[in-house]
């Protein structure tokens, strides 16, 4: 008798909860159309994205051994999502990078180097790690560097001036300056070029940072670079331990407060910032790309806003998720090369060498030719 009653509320609840990740996944869905300034929620259910499309897949499997028909459910959700779920993952054919560059391509890297701080703890180490950075730079070849929270001091010692120790493979080069810290330093987003740089502009955000482009001549084209580092969520070390505590449900609640505040700022400055990269960038005269730390997956309004028309490199010639933030989750593709169709996107690679806490990003990519 009492299984009687027991079966069918089972089958109720675990419907019940079928459907709820179908609302709040499909809600999420609509995240590059919602503006996160009015509705903020809906960037918090953008990163949760993929491990909802993995729910899914679970209560597929669950419903074709369990009953079958109620399979439609999440299958129906899968399939409205095709949009997000392309940006997701990416099923490209795994393929060696060639490090001879095609020709006529240009190639060019993007990576936020985290201050030179490396991931060591050793002080030997830390100090080792801008000229173990430009090795790994330099094997590659690049035509092309954009770095994020790149630091400088001109003024200081010598093992202090990174635009130097880059100057002699990029003699090209344009820094925004966007932060004064001590010692001289100064810090943000740098484009550096084997090409000449004949036009450079700074677009200040709101806040400290900005989005940076350089006009670049090679041979009988001109190609406009931008770069940036939009918003982060700037957490601390105590974020960090709050998160740990989270996951241990020790004082969760009071471990999450500060951390959520700082999301939701975070949320609402890059869509501001979003919103004044693409402003600029269809005002570019020439074929552009677009490559740095967005701070924000795939399925947010910042990458979708950003990209709108342009191709990601990594979705082109990429394979897998493509996780280029080391810490947090293994989910988190924050960094992008973004190209409008004026070029052809002739290969792409991610390079973890373990001297930032992101991932270096290097693709080769072609002007199609004039029709």
């Amino acid at each position: 008798m009492a299984l009687a009653f027991i079966r069918p509320f089972i089958k109720r609840v675990v419907i019940g909860i079928n459907l709820l990740i179908i609302f709040i996944y499909l809600l999420g869905c609509l995240s590059p159309w919602i503006d996160p300034t009015y509705f903020t929620p809906i960037s918090f259910i953008a990163i949760l994205m993929p491990y909802l499309a993995l729910i899914h897949i679970f209560f597929i499997i669950f419903w074709i051994i369990v009953k079958p028909k109620y399979l439609l459910l999440s299958l129906i959700a899968l399939l409205l999502s095709y949009q997000q779920l392309q940006v997701m993952f990416a099923g490209n054919i795994k393929e060696g990078f060639t490090k001879t560059k095609p020709p006529n391509s240009l190639r060019i890297i993007s990576w936020n180097v985290q201050s030179f701080n490396g991931l060591s703890k050793s002080k030997a180490a830390k100090q080792q790690v801008p000229s173990d950075l430009l090795l790994t730079i330099q094997k590659l070849n690049p035509d092309v560097v954009c770095l994020q929270e790149f630091n400088n001091a001109e003024n200081g010692n010598a093992s202090a001036n990174h635009i130097a120790l880059f100057n002699d493979s990029f003699p090209y080069h344009f820094f925004s300056k966007d932060y004064r810290r001590k010692n001289n330093y100064q810090s943000g987003c740098i484009i550096f070029s084997k090409y000449p740089i004949i036009r450079t502009e700074r677009i200040p955000f709101k806040t400290a940072e900005s989005l940076i482009y350089a006009d670049i001549v090679k041979a009988n084209d001109t190609i406009r670079v931008f770069t940036t580092h939009l918003q982060s969520y700037k957490f601390n070390q105590d974020d960090y331990e709050g998160m740990e505590k989270i996951k241990q449900n020790e004082e969760a609640l009071a471990a999450s407060k500060g951390i959520i505040q700082k999301m939701l700022l975070a949320f609402r400055r890059r869509t501001a910032q979003a919103i004044l990269v693409k402003t600029h960038l269809n005002k570019s005269p020439y074929p552009y790309l677009i490559c740095g730390d967005f701070n924000d997956v795939p399925n947010s309004f910042t990458y979708f806003h950003i990209r709108q028309n342009l191709q990601d490199a990594f979705l082109a010639k990429g394979f897998g998720i493509g996780r280029s933030f080391i810490s947090l989750a293994p989910t988190l593709r924050i960094d992008y090369i973004l190209t409008n169709p004026q070029f052809q996107i002739l290969q792409f690679d991610m390079v973890d060498e373990d001297l930032s806490d992101h991932i270096m990003l290097v693709s080769d990519v072609v002007l199609k030719p004039n029709i």
